[in-house]
Formats: structure tokens, C-alpha cells, sequence
């Protein structure tokens, strides 16, 4: 993007060239014609305080459309209140970010319009010779902008007749000139006028303060002011103005009696698809209390749900901003696991209010010291609101699937990343998943009221401000005497560490058992860095009498800090004469584990039937049936013959099926002592295959896709076929109830998501009458779309044929539905018919949702096809990258992302997805976000 001209009175307007929506989309993307100057890389090691601090911003925003979309009718007036600090030099110019911005006028103290400032590479520059020499004033700025024209769907645009904002990571510098910085916290009053017909809600953050007609409107315009009391850095800020209905509830607090009114809105005809958010709202105000107690601190909590957004979901103080696919469900609409992720994301944007709003970053490379520990207290909220197990198991697969092989590519950087040329680029697994794991490594190794008392610690002594993940480890450390020093590595060093189990023996006599351990890392070492030093392992172990499955020694924690470390492990139960080791219980590290020798299938049968560790039971599964898919990969690249699946599989497939039909015919209710036997979502876990994903990330380089992909389906209809019997009665056994309402409940959550894992086994090895049946019949949403993947995946029919027309028909208007319809073709539909989705008058390159729903999920799920020999389907995504780039680099960025494991596939398919990242990073214009992933997959 060009920069924008110099800036002075008194023609003080600058503004970005303007095209038309339509003359961006249709622009054909060819070859590159000129390479584009690397855009400047920011490192965590050049972080300054600012010379200056801003007491307070007033904002008063005049809300206003257009004659068309590019016209700059709304106008941002900005107040700040500066302070010199005492670093401030006499000749320091007052530096603020500002991007894309018309500036109308700028004036200090009330004494008329500065000259000689510059307005230049997205820098509003007021000169030192303006200023005050010294003391506390106000810079006041009045900027124009475009919401209708800004489809980055960053700062404040316009989505479905509304203005919302999304400020965080830097777009508040998008609204408003200003230091876009987390560090810069202030407290904000904020006064919005609009059009009342047009725009009836006015929202904002904090508490409403007053309201009313504009005078000398004659009624026309209205405007409504907000106060937060509380001090914030401005990615925090959020303004919403539409015409939209909502949904209404109160909270009491358990700790001070606060009466909280919450209010989530949407538009009118989504209004019936809020209560199961609201009442996420309530069970997550409660859990936080409960759990840490942490209560909320305004007395209003307000949520809006927005089509076009970038995100899932943003915490603005007093005013989240939802994507509304993670905020709307009804059982006709959404899915059991949609229901799941909204539960799980609305509470994480509310926990958020502590961890990351009272207490914030202090520079973005910081970013996982608020998203890592507030994922981390989502992933234990959804796991107290359902099964714990499950949840463990879910969160390790997302880890494995993604992130394990983002620490493995071109794109592995630290949880703190130690540089960054566009921060929209740093929200990765990394940041997010693997910084989860690193708190929950904390709690493993301080307990869970260890890692209270720290978290305690961290919150009174930094309560309004912003800080870093030293000053958290800190409080950690100082609250339990502990030495957290080794395991700061965590943050400086990339990579997954692999532990490697060298040697174990049991002394019966002694009851003791002796076990060596060595660690590694095999993936890039941090900056400067020759090798990886030794992590701070939490390794979590178990032991169980190999005669009778009884467990011998209860979960045990072994500290890994050497590179070759032995541990004497006492009070083993006497009387053993071998045991059967658990190791790495409840994934208590994110790390590699593997055996000198590996594991017999014997004994991943015997974990599998007898380990007390719910996620080591289901991990032994997932290892014997890895061996066998990774087996199954080889042959398909080297033969045409027909399959069998191995015995030892087989016997323990039958095992779990068979444990799924006595779960599916009990109540519910009774007691059997297994509790594990009543969660039917756990014996759909232990029924599922490991993930394509999961399969890429273990199997040698280079990666034949295509093998994975055949593989998968040739172990799959084998155990199909061997089980079929058995498979059928379980499908049975877990019918619906007729006329039994639609609930959330664990039981039935997991009894359809049992029986619709079997259909996908069942449609393997059958025609389609079974899922076509299903698909008729179905009452809710989750068990219409399995059946409707199931028919997808199958040979074309007229089954299939009919029941894609009758999904559509029945999706109608509704955004969400038809997203789902896009992306279960997408995700397993031929080259053709995915560029015929593309061309669907329905597709939108401008929506996120619809967007990703096409194209994010042809790249990540349709191996077959994204991976064609002839490399048509990276010429796909490669267009998709430079056509979307033009309008959201943010979405574009993420799209580039596929290509950035291209070594792992072999010369002929590597060389052709870098053939496209190559012609992505040379095309002309291409912006940083964009540049920044091409570059980095090229390095």
C-alpha cells in the first residue's frame, strides 16, 4: 500500500486512492511485475517505554453514511489528555499511529490548528517545536473516515447495515490518530451520534452515562455517552451503532451482591438463536468465581454478534464483539459442536475481563500472556461444564493436528515471539494452544492450589497494568517458593520436545521402579541459540501390575530438567513382578513421547483396557492404530493389493465397539463403578482414528498426502467390514428417543456423537440408504450434516444429489447454514467442483465466514485435491491469496499459510507450492501480512 502524501495546513487531507469493491474483486491475477520492498521487522529486544502517557481520550464520534461507500462522512473527534514522563527530551516530536485517516484538523490546548505536522508512513508527526515545553496538555484531532469502504475489517467499518469496530491488534490507529500500543493505558468517555431510525442502538465501553436526542435535529439523530472507569490501551475500545434486537438477563455476584445486567444483541431475525449464549454468559460468571474467585467489575455486560468479522470472537471491556458463528444456535441450525465452541468461546472473551483487560501485555510480542492463560482457563471451564476427559483429548488433537506442525516448519517461533513484521500474523497455535499448555505445565507442577496462590500474586500486584510473561512467571514463582527460572525456556525457545524413554525397571523387592528419561528438540533453537537448551518437563506417570491391570503406583510427578535424566520412583505396591508403565498422564507436557523400545501391541492393548488415566486410555489407542495407519501410508505408495488390517487392531477396535453398546443400552443412571462406561463421548474418542493432520505431523518426510489419504480410508473400511455386525447394533442402540426434545446434555451430546462417528464407519462399507435415511429423518442439525458428510463422501448418487439440493434449500438465508453447505463440499469435492462453489452466486470473497468455509477448508481438509500432482489445486489457493489480499490482508495471510510446509512433500509437489508462495511474495502491492508469511515459508 502506498504511503500517503505529506501533511500541513491548510490542505490538511490525506486518503488513501479509492477503487471500487468491484474493480478489486475482478482484477485478474497474473504473474508478478515487480518485486515488493520487505516491509520493516519490529523485535522484541528494541521495546521503550513511551516519553509521553495519556491520562485520558475523549472520543465523540459523528456516525454518518455516505453518497456511496468511499465517501469520508463520519468524523472522529479525539481529546487526549498527554503527560510528559521523564525520559521526554526537548526535541522528542509527538509521534502517534495513524492509518488510512483524512486529518480535518489538530490543535493543542483549545489555541486553533497546529502547523508544519506530517502525516507519512501511517505516522501522524506533530513537531517538537508545537508542544508545550513541559507539563500536562490536550491534543485534540478531528479525522474523517470510510467505514462502508473498509473491508480490512479493521478499525470501524460497517457489516450488515451496522458500525462495529475491531481494534485489537492495530486498528484503533484506523479510527483515530493515537499511540495503537498495549502499553498506553488510559480511561476513555465515549459519545456517539447516528441517524435513530437508522441506528437505534449506541453502545460502547463501560457503563452508559446519558442519552438523548440530538439538539436542533428535530429528533432525526440521537446520541448516547459512555464512561470505563477502568484503564485500558486502546485495541480494548469498542463502538457498535445498528439497528438490532437482543436478548436480556441479570447476574447477581456471589462475592459483593454487583446486580450485572447483560444484553447480547444481533439482528432481529437472529434474536431466538441467543439463549444458549446467554446462559454461557451465566455459567461462566459463576465458574470464575468458583474457581478463582473473580467476579465482574462494570454493571452492564454486553455482546454483539457480527457477520463480517475477522476473528472468533473480541473482549472489549464491557462490549465483546462475537463472530456469529461462535454466538447463534438453535438445534435446527447448529451442531453439538457449535453449541460446544460457543459455551467454550464465550467464556474465554469473558474470562478475558481479568486476564488481559485488568491486567494486559505490555508489547504484543506478550500476546500469550493473556491468550495462553485464558485459553487455558477456557479449556478448564469446558471441561468442568461436560466430560474432562473428552475436553483433554479434544484440546491434544487441535495441538497435534496444528501446532505440533507449526513448531516443526518455517513458521516455529517461541510462544513470545522475539520479532514480527505484522502482528496479525503472531495469533497462531503457538501463541494460543501451546501457550495453553504452558500455563497448565504451571498448575502440573505447582498443583492446582500452588498455581491459585500465583495467580493471586499476579493479579493484586498488577492490576491495571500492562506487563509481561516474566512478571507472571514471577508472581508464580515468588507466591510458592518455587524455582521457575529453567522454565522461562518455554518462552524463549521454539520447537516440540521429544522425551524419549530409554530405559525402565522394577526392583519388586524394594518397591522401587527406575525409569531414564532423555530429552531433545529437534526443531529450531531459539535466536542465537546453537541448540535448544534442556526444558523444564512436567512428566506426569502411573504404573499398573502387568498380572492383573491393577494400578501399583498412583499418578506421580517426575521433574525433566537434564538432558539424560534418572528418577528412582518408590512405594510401588509389593508384591508386583512387573508392571506396565503410564507415562506422560493426562499429556502433562507438550512434548514428543517415544520408546527406546517401542511398546508391544500387547501392551498398548493392556493400557487400553486397564490404564486408570482416562487420556493415556485413549492415547494407547490412538498409538496402536498411528502404527498401523502409518504401516498402511507406506504400502499404498508402494502397492496396488488389496488390505488387511492387522489383527492386533482389530481385537482392540471390537473391544471399544463392544464397550460403546454396553454404554449405549444403559440408562444414564445407574452406577457401574466405570464412569467412563456411561460417557459416550469418550467411547466415540476411543472409536475415531487419528486425524490426516495427525497422520502428516508423525509420518516420515517427504509425505505423500495422497497415501495418507488412502491409507486412512483403506484401515477404515477394514475395520468397518470386521466389525460391521457390531457397528450396526450400536447405530441401533443410540437412536433417538421419539419426540424427545433437542438438549445439550453430556448423555445425549455423546450418544449422537456416537452413533454418528458409526455412520461415518458404516457409510465406508454400504451404499447410501442408511445416511440418506438419517439425513430425512434427522430433527436437529448435528446428526442432518453427519448424514449429509457421510452421503458427500461417498460416490456421487442421486441420493447425495437430493439431499445437497434439500440442505440448501432448507439453509435458505440463513448465513450460517449455508456456510456449513459450502464446506462439507469443499472440504471433499473434486478441483471442479470447488471452483464451481467459488462462482456460486452465494460465495462472497468479501465475508470471512464464507470465505473460510470454501477456501480454508478445501486447503486444510481436501488433501486430495489441494495436493494434485499437477498443482492445480495451490494454483486455487495461490489466486484466492492475491485476490483476497487486495481487500483483507488479515484472511489473506492465513490463507498463505498453506503453503508454508511445502519441504515436507517431496521435490515435485514442494516445488510447486513454493512456486506459489514465490509468486505471492513478487507480486506487486502484496501486503506485509501477506509478505511476511511468503517470506518466512521461503526462508
Amino acid at each position: 500500500r502506498p504511503p500517503a502524501p505529506e501533511l500541513g495546513p491548510p490542505a490538511v487531507t490525506a486518503r488513501r486512492p479509492t477503487r471500487s469493491l468491484a474493480a478489486l474483486l475482478s482484477t485478474t491475477v497474473d504473474a508478478p511485475t515487480e518485486a515488493t520492498a520487505a516491509p520493516v521487522e519490529k523485535f522484541r529486544k528494541d521495546y521503550t517505554p513511551l516519553p509521553w502517557a495519556v491520562d485520558s481520550i475523549s472520543l465523540r464520534f459523528d456516525l454518518r453514511d455516505g453518497a456511496d461507500d468511499a465517501e469520508r462522512a463520519t468524523t472522529v473527534t479525539a481529546r487526549l489528555v498527554l503527560s510528559p514522563e521523564a525520559t521526554r527530551q526537548p526535541s522528542d516530536d509527538l509521534v502517534l499511529d495513524a492509518e488510512d485517516l483524512e486529518i480535518k484538523s489538530v490543535a493543542i490546548d483549545g489555541h486553533g490548528q497546529v502547523t508544519g505536522f506530517t502525516l507519512k508512513d501511517d505516522k501522524l508527526t506533530i513537531p517538537s517545536a508545537a508542544l508545550p515545553k513541559e507539563g500536562a496538555f490536550t491534543l485534540e484531532t478531528v479525522t474523517a473516515i470510510a467505514p462502508a469502504a473498509n473491508l480490512q475489517l479493521s478499525g470501524l467499518y460497517k457489516s450488515s447495515g451496522m458500525f462495529c469496530t475491531q481494534c485489537e491488534a492495530e486498528g484503533f490507529r484506523r479510527i483515530t490518530p493515537y499511540f495503537d500500543r498495549p502499553d498506553v493505558m488510559a480511561t476513555y468517555e465515549c459519545y456517539i451520534e447516528a441517524d435513530k431510525a437508522s441506528y437505534p442502538i449506541l453502545l460502547s465501553n463501560g457503563n452508559q452515562v446519558e442519552s438523548g436526542e440530538v439538539p436542533g435535529s428535530e429528533g432525526a439523530r440521537h446520541f448516547a455517552k459512555w464512561e470505563d472507569p477502568f484503564k485500558k490501551p486502546s485495541y480494548l475500545f469498542a463502538v457498535v451503532a445498528g439497528d438490532l434486537g437482543s436478548i436480556k438477563g441479570e447476574y447477581v455476584t456471589q462475592l459483593t451482591n454487583r446486580r450485572v445486567g447483560i444484553e447480547i444483541f444481533s439482528e432481529h431475525a437472529n434474536v431466538d438463536q441467543l439463549d444458549h449464549a446467554l446462559q454461557s454468559v451465566y455459567k461462566a460468571m459463576k465458574w470464575d468465581e468458583d474457581r478463582y474467585g473473580l467476579e465482574y467489575d462494570l454493571d452492564v455486560y454486553n455482546i454483539v454478534a457480527v457477520n463480517d468479522f475477522n476473528m472468533g470472537a473480541m473482549e472489549n471491556k464491557g462490549l465483546n464483539v462475537f463472530n456469529t458463528a461462535l454466538t447463534l444456535a438453535k438445534p435446527s441450525t447448529a451442531t453439538d459442536a457449535d453449541y460446544a465452541r460457543i459455551e467454550s468461546v464465550i467464556g474465554h472473551e469473558y474470562f478475558h475481563n481479568w486476564s488481559g483487560n485488568r491486567v494486559t501485555c505490555r508489547d504484543w510480542f506478550q500476546l500469550t500472556l493473556k491468550e495462553g492463560l485464558t485459553v487455558y482457563r477456557d479449556q478448564e471451564f469446558s471441561a468442568d461444564m461436560g466430560s474432562a476427559a473428552v475436553q483433554r483429548i479434544s484440546n491434544v488433537r487441535g495441538l497435534r493436528a496444528g501446532q505440533f506442525a507449526e513448531d516443526g516448519g518455517p513458521m516455529a517461533h517461541p510462544i513470545r515471539p522475539e520479532s514480527y513484521i505484522a502482528m496479525d500474523n503472531f495469533y497462531t497455535a503457538t501463541v494460543y494452544s501451546k501457550g495453553a499448555e504452558v500455563i497448565r505445565m504451571y498448575e502440573a507442577l505447582l498443583g492446582r492450589e500452588g498455581f491459585k496462590k500465583g495467580l493471586d500474586l499476579y493479579f493484586a500486584r498488577h492490576d491495571g497494568q500492562a506487563v509481561t510473561c516474566d512478571d507472571f512467571r514471577a508472581a508464580m514463582a515468588d507466591a510458592n517458593a518455587f524455582d521457575l527460572a529453567q522454565f522461562e525456556r518455554w518462552y524463549t525457545q521454539p520447537g516440540t520436545p521429544t522425551v524419549e524413554v530409554l530405559e525402565a525397571a522394577l526392583d519388586a523387592t524394594k518397591g522401587e521402579w527406575t525409569v531414564t528419561l532423555r530429552q531433545s528438540c529437534r526443531d529450531a533453537p531459539g535466536p542465537g541459540k546453537a541448540a535448544a537448551e534442556p526444558f523444564h518437563i512436567p512428566v506426569k506417570v502411573g504404573l499398573l501390575d502387568a498380572a492383573t491391570g491393577a494400578e501399583v503406583l498412583e499418578t506421580h510427578l517426575l521433574e525433566l530438567t537434564q538432558p539424560v535424566q534418572t528418577f528412582v520412583v518408590g512405594g510401588v505396591t509389593t508384591g508386583t513382578a512387573r508392571v506396565v508403565p503410564s507415562i506422560l498422564r493426562g499429556f502433562s507436557a507438550p512434548v514428543r513421547l517415544v520408546f527406546a523400545e517401542h511398546l508391544k501391541d500387547a501392551d498398548l492393548a493392556f493400557l487400553m483396557e486397564h490404564d486408570t488415566d482416562p487420556f493415556n486410555k485413549w492415547e494407547a489407542a490412538q498409538k496402536l492404530a498411528m502404527k498401523v495407519l502409518l504401516a498402511a501410508t507406506e504400502e499404498e505408495a508402494t502397492s496396488d493389493t488389496g488390505y488387511e488390517v492387522p489383527s492386533a487392531l482389530v481385537a482392540a477396535f471390537k473391544g471399544s465397539v463392544a464397550k460403546a453398546i454396553a454404554g449405549a443400552r444403559s440408562t444414564g443412571e445407574e452406577a457401574t463403578g466405570e464412569e467412563e462406561a456411561l460417557d459416550l463421548n469418550l467411547a466415540a474418542a476411543a472409536l475415531s482414528l487419528p486425524s490426516l493432520s495427525e497422520m502428516s505431523d508423525a509420518a516420515c518426510e517427504p509425505v505423500d498426502p495422497l497415501a495418507l489419504v488412502g491409507a486412512r480410508k483403506r484401515v477404515k473400511q477394514g475395520l468397518a467390514q470386521a466389525a460391521k455386525k457390531e457397528l450396526e447394533e450400536v447405530y441401533v442402540a443410540t437412536a433417538p428417543e421419539k419426540d424427545k426434545p433437542y438438549t445439550v446434555d453430556g448423555r445425549e451430546v455423546g450418544r449422537r456423537a456416537l452413533r454418528n462417528l458409526v455412520l461415518d464407519y458404516l457409510a465406508s462399507v454400504e451404499g447410501p440408504e442408511r445416511a440418506a435415511a438419517q439425513f430425512e429423518e434427522a430433527d436437529c442439525m448435528t446428526d442432518k450434516l453427519a448424514a449429509l458428510a457421510a452421503l458427500v463422501t461417498q460416490d456421487p448418487s442421486p441420493e447425495r444429489t437430493k439431499a445437497l439440493a434439500a440442505f440448501k434449500a432448507d439453509a435458505s438465508t440463513d448465513a450460517l447454514v449455508v456456510n456449513k453447505w459450502f464446506s462439507v463440499q469443499a472440504g471433499s469435492g473434486s478441483l471442479e467442483e470447488v471452483e464451481a462453489l467459488l462462482a456460486h452466486p452465494d460465495f462472497s470473497w468479501t465475508n470471512p465466514n464464507r470465505l473460510r468455509s470454501v477456501v480454508s477448508v478445501f486447503s486444510a481438509m481436501n488433501l486430495r485435491a489441494f495436493h494434485a500432482a499437477d498443482g492445480s489445486g495451490y494454483a486455487l489457493v495461490g489466486d484466492a491469496v492475491l485476490k483476497v489480499d487486495k481487500t483483507n490482508n488479515q484472511i489473506a495471510a492465513r490463507l498463505c499459510g498453506a503453503f508454508s510446509l511445502w519441504r515436507k512433500y517431496g521435490d515435485e509437489r514442494g516445488a510447486l507450492m513454493r512456486a506459489q508462495l514465490e509468486r505471492i511474495k513478487g507480486s506487486e502491492g502484496v501486503s506485509k501480512d501477506v509478505f511476511e508469511i511468503a517470506s518466512r515459508s521461503l526462508a
